[in-house]
């Protein structure tokens, strides 16, 4: 395959965050530096604090100036934000902001089994709206305490949504499952009506409605039945770290929050692996880098439009794993990986094949 690589400059707001965030960031950063190295892309990336970091430096989890920044570039690239240091802070709170602000409304993120299986599946998870962003109130009475979180949808938040995940259901093999719990919520009926309204549009899709309790338990029994799944933010939360045992650890699950295309026909893009902060492994080099670098190559595919290079990455990603580079969350032995081995292995192995496709390409020239 002859590499289509032109000259293209884009901008990317890098935000380390807590705990591990900064160890996979450094791995993922590996991953642009090879490719601003052997191509003629060119990716310039600035770092900021958000969460727990920027609580420590500025005394709030995210400044007016980094929310504005990330407005500007092409794409932001997010480690983990929280930690127990910061409980009473809400640092998650900073996230939840950026997420507002920047309009992604839309959380992609693919479930694939590199190891055994032929699991391949894209969750659509709506982001901005839903219980978390609700009103919330602590009311005391004289019999204790009563405590209110409001599910909130607008229809054109629902419709946005759906509509994105109807659109990869028609790019990939036109099956499309809807979350919901419309026995029960208000929230899910209209779903589930604006669901079956915005089939109509898509002919070609196969759109099944289920529960959320019976999707949960049909993932895990037979998850090779399922290839677009779309459900409202608190339910994706829930499923998508579910899916985790699918692939045998949160660390190797990425993820895309995207929103409206820009009038360049891209997508400026949130991208970040799904796992947390995990402070109890924080600074040991043992945590998985492989769900932050993934994020990378779908940045590639949806904010610089190169599918070519995140093929490239992902390539990079099931080669080390065949090579046995394993960190520890994922290993069957003692003889596992730290963080920066996996990293520099990736970053080798794509190196390696980058450098093997241009000179196919100087070959083709000739």
């Amino acid at each position: 395959m002859e590499a289509k690589i032109s000259k293209k400059k884009f901008d990317i707001l890098v935000l380390p965050g807590d705990g591990v965030g900064p160890e996979v960031i450094n791995q993922a950063i590996k991953i642009i530096d090879v490719v601003n190295e052997l191509t003629e892309i060119e990716i310039r990336y600035e770092f900021d604090y958000i969460g727990g970091a920027c609580l420590d430096r500025y005394n709030q989890s995210i400044r007016e100036e980094t929310l504005k920044k990330a407005l500007k570039v092409d794409a932001v690239l997010l480690g983990a934000v929280g930690g127990p240091k910061w409980d009473k802070q809400r640092p998650e709170q900073a996230l939840l902001t950026l997420r507002k602000r920047m309009n992604v409304f839309a959380n992609l993120r693919p479930i694939k089994d590199y190891f055994n299986s032929n699991v391949d599946i894209m969750f659509v998870r709506e982001l901005t709206g839903g219980i978390y962003f609700g009103p919330k109130k602590l009311i005391q009475t004289k019999k204790g305490y009563i405590v209110k979180d409001v599910l909130v949808y607008k229809q054109e938040e629902i419709e946005r949504v759906l509509r994105i995940a109807f659109e990869l259901a028609k790019s990939r093999n036109k099956n499309l499952v809807s979350v919901d719990k419309a026995n029960v919520l208000a929230s899910s009926k209209l779903w589930r009506e604006l669901a079956d309204k915005i089939a109509k549009d898509y002919p070609e899709v196969k759109l099944r409605h289920m529960l959320v309790d019976s999707f949960a338990y049909s993932l895990i029994k037979n998850p090779k039945n399922f290839d677009v799944v779309v459900s409202e933010n608190l339910f994706g939360d829930i499923l998508t770290d579910e899916a985790a045992i699918l692939v045998k650890s949160l660390g190797m699950l990425p993820s895309a929050s995207i929103g409206y295309k820009l009038k360049n026909g891209l997508y400026r893009g949130l991208y970040e692996p799904v796992h947390g902060s995990a402070p109890d492994i924080a600074n040991l080099n043992i945590a998985n880098p492989i769900g932050t670098i993934l994020s990378v190559s779908l940045m590639f595919y949806y904010s610089f439009n190169l599918p070519y290079i995140s093929m490239l990455i992902e390539k990079a990603v099931i080669e080390n794993i065949k090579q046995g580079f394993l960190t520890k969350d994922i290993s069957n032995t003692s003889n596992y990986k730290t963080t920066s081995e996996v990293g520099e292995n990736i970053k080798n192995i794509l190196k390696s094949l980058l450098l093997k496709e241009l000179q196919v390409s100087v070959r083709n020239y000739k």
